[in-house]
C-alpha cells in the first residue's frame, strides 16, 4: 500500500472526498491563477456561484484543499492567464469550464455567444482573436462531485459479476447504439426505451444470445454535446464523437433523471449483459473534442484550461486537425497521455467494460514530428497497463491526416477495423457497382481470398505476426451505407442532414440492382436479399473477427443516408419487425443465427493464426480451387472476370488422434448466370450442404443427407458451405 501523499505531491487529478471538505486538483500548466466555483443544486443562471482561489501549484498543477465541498455539490473552474493565440493561450476568466475529471455532468451547453472565449457575430464566428467578456456560467454544464466511495468498484452492487473474458477467435461483434437498439423495441417499457436500462432489459438480451453475438461495441457514451451548426439547423449529434468528458456517462441515454444516477443505469446494463455472457466495448474519442477549432469553437473546458498543452497546436497557435473535426488532443504530452489512460482505466475498474475501440487511432499515436508510431509512448502505456493490456484493445486504424491509412501496422495486442475486408466483400458481391463501371475499383478473386484468409498480408508483417484475429472483419458499420442499403442505393441520400447532401463517402461500393431506393418489385428485392445473405456469409464465415451493425441482421435501412451522425430519428433507429409482418426480416436474421451457430460449431471457420496452403502445425490448412475442382492456376488468380471461388479448410495439422476430420468448403459465386460446381479434387466423393444463401430461410439445410457425388448447381450471387467426406 502507498504511503501518506508527500505534502508537496499534488492529489489525483479531479474532486476527491476528504473530512470536512474536498481536495481539488487539475492541470493548468500556462495559468497564473485557477478557481473552484461552486454551485447550488438547481442554480441553473449561476447566482449561486461561490469561487474558491487553489493557492498551490507545482509541474504545471494547481491544487487546494477546499472546505464544505460534498457529494452532489456542482462545480466548475475559473482560469486566469494570457491570452495570446498566436503561443496558443486563450485563457479567459469569464468562462466557466468543466473538470475534465468529472466523474458526473449536469446539463448541456445552451448555445449562444457567451459559451466562446472570443468574440463571435450572430452566427456564432469570429476570428478568434479577441476575447470575449460574457460569463458563461448560465450556459455551460457542471461537474457533480461524487463520493470516492460511491463510485468505487466495490460500492455497485455487482452480484458477482465476472467478465466473460471471451477468447478473440469465439467474439463476434455487434456494433450498436444504446439510444437507435431499443428506441422502438416492442418489448421494451416506453419508458425505457433508448436508455441504458433498455440496454440491459431482457428482451434485448434475447435478442443478443440467440443471434449468437458475444460482445457489444457501444457508440460512444462518454459525456458529449452537439456542434454549433447543428443546434442552429435544429439537429443534434445522435453518434455522439463529440466529448465533452471522458469520465462521465452521457447523460441523455439514461433514463433516470438524477445525474448522480446515472453511472449505477449504466452499471446495471452492463452487469446484464455481463450475465448473459456477452462483453462491452467502447468506442471511445480521445482523438477531438467538442470544442472544435480555436477560431471557430467553443471554450467549454480544456481549451480554456491550457490550449496549449491540451491540443496539438502550430507554430501560430492554429490547431493542428487531422481528425477532420476542428482539434486533435496532443498525446505527446505527458498530462493529455496521463488524462486518456485514467480515463480508460476508470471505465474498467468502475463500471466493468471488457474493452475499447479508439476513434480515428492513429491521432493518438503521432509523434513528435506528427507521424504515426506504432511505438508511440501512448501506445505502450496501453500495451503494458496492468489492467489495460488485459482488456480488448481495438483500433479504427485511420484518421485524416498526412498517411494516415495505417491498417494492419498497429502493435500487438490490438485487433484493428479491416477496412481492406469491406471494400473487397463489397467490391466482389456488388460488382456492378458505378465505381467498378468507370474501372476504380479491379475485378477478380484474389483481393477476397487474401481477406478470407485473414489478411496475413496486413497484420502478419510483425516479427511474430499478429494472426487471423487482428482482423476486425465487416461489410457495415454505423459509419456508411447499412447493409441493406448497399444493396439498394448507389448514391448517398444525406438532404435530411442539411448540409445540400455534401456529406458523407462517396465511393459506397454499392449497388441498387437496378432501382435506385425502396421498391415493390419482387424480383428486385429477392436479388437484394441474396446479395445480402452472401455478403453476409462471407464476412461470418471468414477468419478474422466479425462484425456486424445492429439491424443488419433484420435489413434495416437507412433510406440512402450514409452519414447519419445527426439523425436521431426513427431514420436511425432499428425498426423491430414481427416474424408474421417481416418474413424477408425474420428470414435474415435466421440465416445469421444458422451461420454463427456453424462458425461455433466448425473451429477451421475462426483460427486464431492466419491459414495456410500446407498442413503447418497449430493452423487451418486453405486451399483453393475453381469450379471444375482443380487447385486455382496463376492465371486464374489474374484474371479479372473471375466470379467464383472455392475455399477448401481442414483441420488436419489441428485434431488429436482419433478425433473425426472437419473438412469444409466455401463456394463463392458472384457471377450473373449459373454455374456448376464441382468438388474439390482430394480424395472426396460426397459432401454436405451445411448452408445455401440461395434459401429464403435457413430452413432443414443443415439436415440434408450425403451428396451423390453429382456436381452442384448454383444460381447467380450465391455462397454454399460444404461439408466433405
Amino acid at each position: 500500500m502507498p504511503g501518506p501523499r508527500p505534502r508537496d505531491l499534488p492529489p489525483p487529478p479531479g474532486v476527491h472526498l476528504v473530512p470536512g471538505g474536498a481536495e481539488v486538483a487539475v492541470a493548468a500548466h500556462h495559468a497564473e491563477a485557477v478557481e473552484l466555483c461552486l454551485f447550488e443544486a438547481g442554480d441553473e443562471r449561476g447566482e449561486s456561484e461561490r469561487r474558491v482561489e487553489l493557492t498551490q501549484r507545482v509541474h504545471g498543477t494547481w491544487w487546494d484543499t477546499v472546505p464544505g465541498v460534498g457529494a452532489g455539490t456542482r462545480y466548475g473552474l475559473r482560469v486566469h492567464g494570457p491570452w495570446d493565440p498566436a503561443a496558443g493561450h486563450r485563457h479567459n476568466p469569464a468562462k466557466l469550464l468543466l473538470d475534465p475529471y468529472a466523474r458526473a455532468i449536469e446539463g448541456d451547453v445552451r448555445w449562444g455567444p457567451e459559451v466562446f472565449g472570443h468574440t463571435v457575430d450572430g452566427g456564432w464566428s469570429g476570428d478568434g482573436a479577441t476575447p470575449d467578456g460574457r460569463d458563461s456560467a448560465g450556459h455551460v454544464p457542471r461537474g457533480i462531485v461524487l463520493d470516492d466511495a460511491d463510485d468505487a468498484d466495490d460500492a455497485f452492487d455487482w452480484q458477482g459479476d465476472r467478465p466473460p473474458a471471451r477468447a478473440w477467435g469465439e467474439t463476434v461483434l455487434y456494433e450498436t447504439h444504446v439510444r437507435g437498439l431499443t428506441m422502438r423495441h416492442p418489448g421494451v417499457p416506453e419508458e425505457l426505451r433508448g436508455s441504458y436500462a433498455a440496454l440491459g432489459h431482457p428482451a434485448v438480451l434475447e435478442h443478443l444470445t440467440d443471434l449468437g453475438v458475444t460482445a457489444v461495441e457501444l457508440l460512444p457514451v462518454h459525456a458529449f454535446t452537439s456542434e454549433p451548426h447543428l443546434v442552429r439547423a435544429g439537429l443534434r449529434n445522435y453518434w455522439g464523437y463529440n466529448s465533452l468528458g471522458f469520465f462521465a456517462p452521457h447523460a441523455g441515454h439514461a433514463a433516470t433523471t438524477d445525474p448522480q444516477a446515472v453511472g449505477d443505469e449504466l452499471r446495471t446494463a452492463v452487469r446484464a449483459l455481463h450475465a448473459a455472457g456477452i462483453e462491452v466495448l467502447l468506442d471511445v474519442v480521445y482523438n477531438h473534442t467538442c470544442e472544435q477549432g480555436a477560431a471557430a469553437g467553443p471554450t467549454l473546458s480544456w481549451r480554456g484550461l491550457d490550449a496549449r498543452t491540451y491540443y496539438r497546436l502550430d507554430a501560430r497557435g492554429r490547431d493542428v486537425d487531422v481528425t477532420g473535426c476542428g482539434n486533435t488532443l496532443d498525446l505527446r504530452q505527458p498530462t493529455v497521455v496521463r488524462l486518456v489512460l485514467d480515463s480508460l482505466r476508470h471505465w474498467v475498474s468502475s463500471y466493468h467494460v471488457d474493452g475499447f475501440r479508439f476513434d480515428l487511432a492513429p491521432a493518438l499515436a503521432r509523434g513528435r514530428d506528427d507521424a504515426f508510431d506504432p511505438d508511440h509512448p501512448f501506445l505502450v502505456a496501453l500495451r503494458s497497463d496492468p489492467l489495460l493490456s488485459r482488456v480488448k484493445l481495438v483500433a479504427e486504424p485511420w484518421d485524416v491526416g498526412l498517411h494516415g491509412w495505417r491498417t494492419g501496422q498497429f502493435p500487438p495486442p490490438f485487433a484493428e477495423w479491416n477496412d481492406r475486408f469491406r471494400d473487397a466483400v463489397r467490391t466482389f458481391w456488388l460488382a456492378d457497382t458505378p465505381q467498378l463501371r468507370a474501372g476504380r475499383a479491379g475485378h477478380g478473386v484474389a483481393e477476397l481470398a487474401r481477406r478470407i484468409a485473414g489478411s496475413a498480408d496486413l497484420f502478419d508483417g510483425l516479427p511474430g505476426g499478429r494472426g487471423a484475429v487482428a482482423s476486425v472483419n465487416y461489410v457495415a458499420s454505423h459509419d456508411g451505407f447499412t447493409l441493406a442499403d448497399s444493396t439498394a442505393y448507389e448514391q448517398r441520400h444525406n438532404e435530411a442532414n442539411g448540409e445540400g447532401n455534401r456529406d458523407g463517402h462517396r465511393d459506397n461500393r454499392s449497388w441498387h440492382h437496378g432501382v435506385e431506393g425502396r421498391t415493390s418489385d419482387p424480383q428486385v428485392r429477392a436479388a437484394r436479399l441474396r446479395t445480402a445473405r452472401a455478403m453476409l456469409a462471407t464476412t461470418l464465415l471468414s477468419a478474422g473477427v466479425p462484425m456486424l451493425a445492429a439491424g443488419d441482421e433484420l435489413g434495416r435501412t437507412q433510406q440512402g443516408n450514409n452519414n447519419a451522425y445527426c439523425q436521431d430519428t426513427p431514420l436511425s433507429w432499428l425498426d423491430w419487425p414481427t416474424p408474421a409482418a417481416d418474413r424477408e426480416a425474420e428470414g435474415l436474421r435466421a440465416h445469421v443465427r444458422a451461420l454463427l451457430r456453424l462458425r461455433r460449431e466448425h473451429p477451421v471457420l475462426r483460427p486464431l493464426l492466419a491459414p495456410t496452403p500446407e498442413a503447418e502445425p497449430g493452423r487451418v490448412r486453405l486451399r483453393w480451387f475453381t469450379e471444375h475442382g482443380a487447385p486455382m492456376t496463376a492465371a486464374e488468380w489474374a484474371d479479372p472476370d473471375r466470379r467464383t471461388l472455392v475455399a477448401l479448410l481442414d483441420d488436419a495439422a489441428l485434431r488429436k488422434p482419433g478425433e473425426p476430420p472437419d473438412v469444409l468448403a466455401l463456394v463463392l459465386h458472384a457471377g450473373d448466370g449459373e454455374i456448376t460446381v464441382h468438388r474439390p479434387e482430394v480424395g472426396t466423393s460426397e459432401h454436405r450442404v451445411l448452408w445455401d444463401s440461395e434459401q429464403g430461410s435457413p430452413g432443414r439445410v443443415p439436415d440434408r443427407g450425403p451428396g451423390t457425388g453429382e456436381p452442384a448447381v448454383l444460381p447467380p450471387r450465391t455462397v454454399q458451405l460444404w461439408q466433405l467426406g
